[in-house]
Formats: C-alpha cells, structure tokens, sequence
C-alpha cells in the first residue's frame, strides 16, 4: 500500500511539474506577440509622422503674409480679391494672405507711419512712383531681379520695364497692368460745328495744328469754354503735362530720370500757344476731377483728365458721345503719359515671407495673368495679352492708345515737388506771367528736389 501511494504520487507530482513547466512557453508567446504589435504600432506612426512632415516640406512651411492694396480697378473691391486669393489657396494652402485696402487719401500716411514703426506689408500693390522713386529710393523694398528673366523682359513693354527698376538696376517693382492716359471731345458738338473734320476718326489722334483750327472751331461757334488747363493741384495733372509735353514734342524729364528738363523751347512754345489760343483757358479753380465733371455736363466740349474709368463712371450721365482721343502732337504720333501698377515686397527681414511673397507675385503676374488683369479693369503689361480683351468693343477702343505709351517719368527724384512746383506754375503763366521765367523757376525748384 505505502509502494502504490508513493507511485501515485510520485505520478501527480510528475503530472504537476510537466504541467508547470509547459505554462513558460505559452506566456511568453503571448508576450512576444503584444510586444510585436506595440512595434509595429510605434513604426506605423512613425511613418506616418514622416509623411506628414515630407508633405510639409514639399508644400512649404505656413506662412501668413500681409497684402496691402490701394484701389486699383477692382483691386479695392474686397469680393473681387476675395475671390482671388480663394484662388491662390487652392494652388498655395501653405500661405495665408491678410488684404488691406488703401485709399489715396491717407494711404501713403499709412504705409510711412508702417514703415517707421517696422510694421510695414509684406507686399504692396502700386505704381513705381512709390514702389522705385520713393520706397525703393530709401533702401526698405526687396531687389526682385530674379522673377525678370530674359524670357519676362522680352514680353513686357520697354516702357514698363524700364519704370521698375532704379539707376543701379535694382527692381523694385513687377509689373501686372497698365493704362494709357488720354483725352476725350464731345462728338456731337464737333460734328455740329465742323469741327470733326479735324479728327481722325480712325486712329483717334490729330495733329496740334488740327487740334488748334477745331478749338477755334468751336471758339466762333460760340463756345467760348473749349477746354480747361485746369491747376487748383495736382490732381489729374498728367493731363496737362501730357497736352504740353505733345503740342511741339517736349520733354518733362531726361531720358535717366535723373533731372527735370520741362523748360525746353518746345513746351515753353507750346504754353504760349494755349495762353494765346481763343477758347482754351487756364482755371486755378478747378482740378482733374472738376474738369471730368464740367465736360460730362457739357460744360467744356474736351477733357485733358480722361481715361476707360472716366467713360465707365459717367456712363449713365453721359448724354453726348465722349470720344476719346490721343493728345494732339506736332507729328500727329503723341507720347501718353499712363499708369503701371503691379507689386512690391517690403524687406521685413523674414526670408520665408519674402520667399512666400514672391511666391505669390508670380502666381498673380505670371500663371494667373488674366484674371488678375482683368480684376483690374486694365491691361496687360505683357504684349503677349494685347488682345485679351478681343471682342469687347470698349476696351478694343481704349486698348489702341497702349501703343502710344511714353516714357514713364513719374520716377524722377523729387516728384512730390515737381508736382506742386508744376501747378503753380501753370498758376501763374495763366495769370500773365513770363512764360519762360515761370518754367524755369520750375525746374529750378523741381531739379532742387531731386538732388
């Protein structure tokens, strides 16, 4: 009995040991495979974090920018913008863009108070009286050379590359849109009095000896308001400057913008002429704006102040046929003052913003061009685009004076100056002064300014 006990025992504990020893293996295994899932898990995320951050570098890290615009067309309209850098975000979601909307009533106060306090927009959407001649001139604008390659300046007007950059080459500015400023006459009266056969209907431009015999026209037909060299400032005043500087081909600027050289024989000749002219008279009291509105009532029977936006603004008070013409020119080929608008990059000392900034501009200027023109109701500084507007007749019209575009002085040290300087002379030769004398003070003082 005490054999057979200890067999069974014996048995049972051999069972019991086998058993004990046969549990290792399984709780191993278990732990093993939790272990391998838990890698497996950390390797899944980590790729996944890679990914992530490979997708960042390739989209580029946020940036937020801000864009500061004055009201160039639809430029100041913020659905039209809106609508544009939607646009922009589906090319560029790694770029936020913050708009501003300027005035010119304030808006220089506003980028120079900017500046000063080292706030200043990442980017800025003007013309290169600001962008070159006055916050290029003064070392806070970025060089933009490398978005003008070869294949960039062979599309753009001469006129309006050579605008955008100062002396030393730096450009300060990259094109988007531009406009030729003109003249406008009232059809109806012309055609009235027979002053229309002075015109030529076709190229819309006259010579400043038809433009002479049509004023006297009007003149002995009892009109004794013809046109209006208006001086009360500055507004509007490519107007006149372009009517002066065309009559004989004279010159407001050097062709380095360097000095202003507005007392030539030429103009000096061409302001005698319009003193001595019977139906043009010279009115301190009144401004570009003055003079739109007094020709729109018929008041005056031409403007010199005239553009697409002056026929497009009065068109619904407008109860003659505004015509618009290139200012008369002694070889009947005039020289239009006009205006380059497009975009500028403030050196905040942030290169990934100035990066992203460019970024934007060539989207804007170069891959969405059309649009970004047409948002501006001008056109194309490309000569690429002359005919994007094909098919729409008022811009057909308008779109020939491109062609007439002259030099782009308005980047001549000095301009604030030289456009006070300029209305008061106009001032005083209507009030009888020397001719010569006062536009050589003129100059004088301007030419001051500019060193």
């Amino acid at each position: 009995m005490k054999r057979k006990s200890l067999a069974v025992l014996l048995a049972a504990s051999m069972i019991m040991s086998m058993t004990a020893c046969s549990s290792k293996p399984a709780e191993t295994t278990a732990a093993a495979t939790e272990a391998a899932k838990e890698t497996e898990a950390a390797k899944e995320t980590e790729a996944a974090k890679e990914t992530t951050a490979a997708a960042a570098e390739a989209a580029g890290a946020p940036v937020e920018l801000s864009l500061w615009t004055y009201p160039i067309g639809d430029w100041g309209d913020q659905a039209t913008v809106n609508e544009l850098v939607a646009k922009f975000n589906e090319a560029h979601p790694e770029i936020t863009l913050k708009v501003e909307y300027l005035t010119y009533q304030d808006g220089d106060d506003k980028v120079n108070t900017a500046i000063e306090g080292k706030t200043a927009p990442d980017i800025i959407m003007e013309g290169p009286e600001r962008l070159v001649a006055n916050w290029g001139a003064k070392g806070v604008m970025v060089d933009l050379s490398d978005l003008w390659t070869d294949a960039v300046k062979g599309d753009t007007y001469a006129s309006v590359e050579a605008a955008c950059h100062d002396a030393s080459g730096a450009y300060y500015e990259y094109p988007l849109c531009m406009t030729a400023h003109c003249m406008a006459i009232n059809r109806d009266v012309f055609e009235e009095t027979g002053a229309w056969q002075y015109v030529d209907e076709a190229t819309h431009t006259w010579t400043t000896e038809n433009f002479l015999k049509a004023v006297q026209t009007l003149y002995d037909a009892g009109y004794a308001n013809v046109g209006a060299v208006f001086c009360g400032g500055q507004g509007g005043d490519q107007g006149t400057r372009a009517l002066i500087n065309n009559l004989y081909g004279g010159t407001f600027t050097n062709a380095d913008h360097t000095e202003y050289t507005a007392n030539s024989a030429e103009n000096v000749k061409a302001l005698e002429t319009l003193v001595a002219q019977d139906g043009i008279n010279f009115d301190p009291a009144i401004v570009g704006g003055d003079e739109i509105n007094l020709f729109v009532q018929g008041v005056l029977q031409m403007a010199f102040c005239w553009n697409i936006a002056q026929e497009v603004n009065n068109a619904e008070t407008l109860t003659f046929d505004a015509f618009p013409m290139a200012f008369p020119s002694d070889d009947g080929v005039a020289e239009l003052c006009g205006g380059i608008w497009g975009f500028g990059v403030f050196n905040n000392g942030d290169e990934a913003k100035i990066e992203a900034a460019k970024t934007f501009i060539k989207w804007a200027c170069d891959e969405n061009t059309e649009d970004c023109v047409k948002a501006s109701t001008y056109w194309s500084t490309r000569e690429s685009l002359a005919d994007m507007y094909a098919g729409d007749e008022m811009k057909t019209e308008y779109g020939q004076f491109m062609q007439y575009m002259g030099d782009y002085y308005q980047v001549v040290p000095g301009w604030a100056t030289a456009r006070t300087e300029w209305w008061n002379m106009l001032q005083k030769v209507g009030a009888g002064d020397d001719v010569a004398a006062s536009v050589e003070e003129f100059v004088k003082n301007a030419n001051e300014a500019a060193k």
